[in-house]
């Protein structure tokens, strides 16, 4: 076996694409949008003779407390094949190494029990101070017909789905990355009414025009007279349909438009033979203080089943370091509640 830096972005998105677990993340269009950012993309492939066996890609962040090497969902390989393993971990070292990294952080696509956790600990990872990308989610099975979905939703919110239909509010869909401008705008809003810190127009426009470009992002706009109710930003891929970002307008939180946008989008999904909806992120049904508390509220009223991600594992390259990197991130996140 050997690895070397992957080429072939066909040969790249069916291996990825072929692995249940697998979702936008470690797709060739999620490093494409980090290039056009001018971000430096690690993407390498473990290959046995021509055949592909193993993938990861990553991302070099410049941070104040030092430069790190982040792989988010990934690698993509047999977690039971000891030389594909070993083949990734001290890859990842070098490639950390060459780039001037402190430390290498990683979120696989594993599911948190024993075996993840000591596989991990086995191969020189220790649990990273800060979350990766989403490790607690709630997913919906898309095998399960519109009937029983909704049947296993909470009545409230299928109220506010019979509440929407009642109110003749429609679902737009495109996929043009210039409505993203508007998308923005609304965030803007939003963010103000739950206070969090909105992404950049850039980062949202370079992200929908990497995916929609291939078929694999979908904007959904709730409208009722015209008036923008909400929007949910869908990417497809592989087996999951994922809830990346939503956004919506004061009106739409009374008029209950975000329903029925994430419906039209289950519908969607079973058409691409997609059997996976993930909501993304929730927290602890205790943790009341937590800021996507709410959130996470209305993602379990589909009925979901909750699904833990070991968390973000990091590989410690400068030991000197590293620990101002651990100390600074450990209090930032008592901060945010996160």
């Amino acid at each position: 076996m050997i690895i070397k830096n992957a080429e072939d972005e066909k040969q790249w998105n069916e291996y990825v694409e072929s692995h249940k677990e697998a979702n936008f993340l470690q797709s060739w269009q999620w490093g494409e949008f980090h290039k056009s950012r001018g971000d430096i993309i690690i993407r390498r492939a473990i290959f046995d003779d021509k055949k592909i066996v193993g993938v990861y890609e990553g991302v070099v962040e410049d941070a104040k407390r030092g430069r790190y090497f982040e792989i988010a969902g990934g690698p993509i390989l047999d977690w039971q094949n000891k030389e594909t393993i070993e083949l990734f971990r001290d890859d990842i070292e070098k490639q950390a190494k060459k780039n001037r990294c402190v430390f290498v952080r990683v979120r696989p696509q594993l599911e948190l029990n024993d075996f993840s956790v000591k596989l991990f600990e086995k191969i020189g990872f220790k649990k990273a101070p800060m979350y990766l990308s989403v490790e607690y989610a709630g997913i919906l099975n898309l095998d399960k017909s519109e009937e029983e979905i909704l049947k296993g939703m909470r009545q409230r919110l299928r109220r506010a789905l019979r509440k929407a239909e009642k109110n003749n509010i429609i679902v737009e869909k495109s996929t043009d990355p210039e409505k993203i401008r508007e998308f923005y705008n609304i965030q803007l809003s939003t963010a103000t009414r739950h206070s969090f810190i909105p992404f950049s127009e850039d980062f949202l426009y370079k992200q929908f025009k990497a995916f929609s470009k291939t078929g694999n992002a979908t904007l959904y706009i709730a409208k009722y007279n015209d008036q923008i109710l909400a929007e949910n930003f869908m990417i497809f891929y592989g087996n999951e349909a994922s809830y990346h970002y939503g956004v919506s307008t004061e009106l739409g939180t009374k008029l209950s438009g975000a329903p029925l946008l994430h419906m039209e989008a289950m519908r969607d999904a079973r058409k691409r033979g997609i059997s996976r909806y993930n909501l993304w992120g929730i927290v602890d049904e205790t943790d009341t203080k937590h800021r996507f508390y709410g959130v996470s509220v209305f993602k379990r009223g589909f009925g979901v089943d909750e699904y833990k991600y070991l968390p973000a594992q990091d590989l410690i390259i400068d030991k000197m370091k590293y620990p101002i990197n651990w100390l600074v991130e450990t209090v930032r996140r008592k901060i945010r509640h996160v």
